[in-house]
Protein backbone atom coordinates (compact mmCIF):
# COMPACT_ATOMS: atom_id res chain seq x y z
CA UNK A 1 0.00 0.00 0.00
CA UNK A 2 1.30 3.34 -0.62
CA UNK A 3 2.14 5.74 2.23
CA UNK A 4 -0.19 7.66 3.06
CA UNK A 5 -0.31 11.52 2.88
CA UNK A 6 -1.87 14.52 4.79
CA UNK A 7 -3.98 13.82 7.67
CA UNK A 8 -6.06 16.19 9.49
CA UNK A 9 -8.60 15.97 11.84
CA UNK A 10 -11.03 18.32 14.17
CA UNK A 11 -11.11 20.68 10.99
CA UNK A 12 -14.70 21.82 11.92
CA UNK A 13 -15.35 23.33 8.64
CA UNK A 14 -18.75 24.58 8.37
CA UNK A 15 -21.51 24.98 5.44
CA UNK A 16 -20.31 28.04 3.21
CA UNK A 17 -16.86 27.74 4.23
CA UNK A 18 -14.33 26.37 1.64
CA UNK A 19 -11.41 24.31 1.80
CA UNK A 20 -8.36 25.65 -1.05
CA UNK A 21 -5.84 23.02 -1.20
CA UNK A 22 -2.37 23.41 -3.55
CA UNK A 23 -0.42 20.80 -4.22
CA UNK A 24 2.03 19.58 -6.48
CA UNK A 25 1.89 17.23 -8.97
CA UNK A 26 4.15 14.26 -9.40
CA UNK A 27 5.95 13.85 -12.76
CA UNK A 28 5.00 10.59 -13.04
CA UNK A 29 1.35 10.88 -11.33
CA UNK A 30 -1.17 8.09 -12.14
CA UNK A 31 -4.26 9.36 -9.31
CA UNK A 32 -4.13 10.90 -6.41
CA UNK A 33 -7.26 11.56 -3.42
CA UNK A 34 -8.31 14.22 -1.67
CA UNK A 35 -10.79 12.44 1.08
CA UNK A 36 -13.25 15.07 3.37
CA UNK A 37 -15.58 13.92 5.92
CA UNK A 38 -15.99 12.87 9.57
CA UNK A 39 -13.51 10.73 9.54
CA UNK A 40 -11.61 7.67 7.33
CA UNK A 41 -14.77 5.80 7.29
CA UNK A 42 -17.64 8.93 6.76
CA UNK A 43 -16.50 10.89 3.54
CA UNK A 44 -18.97 12.89 1.96
CA UNK A 45 -16.26 13.27 -0.79
CA UNK A 46 -13.72 11.08 -2.19
CA UNK A 47 -12.01 13.56 -4.61
CA UNK A 48 -9.82 11.13 -6.92
CA UNK A 49 -8.09 12.78 -10.18
CA UNK A 50 -7.21 9.80 -12.35
CA UNK A 51 -3.90 10.46 -15.00
CA UNK A 52 -3.97 6.46 -15.54
CA UNK A 53 -5.07 4.45 -12.81
CA UNK A 54 -7.95 1.72 -11.93
CA UNK A 55 -8.93 1.45 -16.47
CA UNK A 56 -9.87 5.40 -15.88
CA UNK A 57 -7.52 8.01 -17.91
CA UNK A 58 -7.64 11.85 -17.36
CA UNK A 59 -10.83 11.53 -15.37
CA UNK A 60 -12.25 13.06 -12.19
CA UNK A 61 -13.90 10.52 -10.02
CA UNK A 62 -15.90 11.61 -6.94
CA UNK A 63 -17.84 9.05 -4.34
CA UNK A 64 -18.42 9.24 -0.73
CA UNK A 65 -18.42 6.30 2.04
CA UNK A 66 -21.27 5.71 4.56
CA UNK A 67 -19.78 3.54 7.59
CA UNK A 68 -16.98 1.83 5.28
CA UNK A 69 -19.51 1.46 2.20
CA UNK A 70 -18.73 3.32 -1.10
CA UNK A 71 -21.43 5.15 -2.61
CA UNK A 72 -21.99 5.39 -6.33
CA UNK A 73 -19.49 7.06 -8.53
CA UNK A 74 -19.84 10.37 -10.27
CA UNK A 75 -17.43 10.71 -12.99
CA UNK A 76 -15.94 14.47 -14.56
CA UNK A 77 -14.59 14.60 -17.79
CA UNK A 78 -13.05 17.94 -17.08
CA UNK A 79 -9.13 17.17 -16.17
CA UNK A 80 -7.03 20.32 -15.72
CA UNK A 81 -4.09 18.41 -14.18
CA UNK A 82 -0.63 17.86 -15.62
CA UNK A 83 1.80 15.34 -14.52
CA UNK A 84 4.75 18.03 -12.72
CA UNK A 85 2.53 20.95 -12.45
CA UNK A 86 1.33 22.87 -9.08
CA UNK A 87 -2.30 22.37 -8.32
CA UNK A 88 -5.05 23.87 -6.67
CA UNK A 89 -8.62 23.03 -6.00
CA UNK A 90 -10.88 24.36 -3.76
CA UNK A 91 -14.12 22.50 -2.23
CA UNK A 92 -16.77 24.62 -0.50
CA UNK A 93 -19.00 23.04 1.71
CA UNK A 94 -22.66 22.79 1.83
CA UNK A 95 -25.16 21.30 3.77
CA UNK A 96 -27.17 19.78 0.44
CA UNK A 97 -23.99 19.69 -1.70
CA UNK A 98 -20.16 20.26 -2.05
CA UNK A 99 -18.90 22.49 -4.80
CA UNK A 100 -15.26 21.64 -6.21
CA UNK A 101 -13.24 23.94 -8.35
CA UNK A 102 -10.44 23.32 -10.42
CA UNK A 103 -7.65 24.85 -11.09
CA UNK A 104 -9.01 26.42 -14.66
CA UNK A 105 -11.70 27.53 -12.84
CA UNK A 106 -14.09 25.38 -13.85
CA UNK A 107 -16.69 23.91 -10.67
CA UNK A 108 -19.17 21.14 -10.51
CA UNK A 109 -21.20 19.84 -7.69
CA UNK A 110 -21.27 16.99 -5.73
CA UNK A 111 -24.53 16.27 -3.02
CA UNK A 112 -24.06 15.66 0.38
CA UNK A 113 -24.61 12.30 0.61
CA UNK A 114 -23.96 11.72 4.37
CA UNK A 115 -25.80 15.25 5.13
CA UNK A 116 -22.93 16.20 7.38
CA UNK A 117 -23.14 19.61 9.32
CA UNK A 118 -19.30 20.21 9.69
CA UNK A 119 -16.22 18.62 7.76
CA UNK A 120 -13.47 17.86 10.51
CA UNK A 121 -11.70 15.25 8.59
CA UNK A 122 -9.49 15.63 5.83
CA UNK A 123 -6.79 12.96 4.41
CA UNK A 124 -4.90 13.32 0.89
CA UNK A 125 -3.20 10.21 -0.77
CA UNK A 126 -1.48 9.22 -4.02
CA UNK A 127 0.90 11.21 -6.10
CA UNK A 128 0.24 14.77 -5.06
CA UNK A 129 2.50 16.49 -2.72
CA UNK A 130 0.54 19.29 -0.50
CA UNK A 131 1.94 22.97 -0.28
CA UNK A 132 -0.98 24.51 1.01
CA UNK A 133 -4.22 23.84 3.18
CA UNK A 134 -6.09 27.40 3.48
CA UNK A 135 -9.75 27.87 5.06
CA UNK A 136 -11.69 30.73 3.71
Amino acid sequence: MACQGLVASNLNLKPGECLRVMGQVSPDAKSFVLNLGKDGDNLCLHFNPRFDAHGDANTIVCNSKDGGAWGAEQRETAFPFLPGSVAEVCITFGKEELTVTLPDGYSFKFPNRLSLDAISYMATDGDFKIKCVAFE
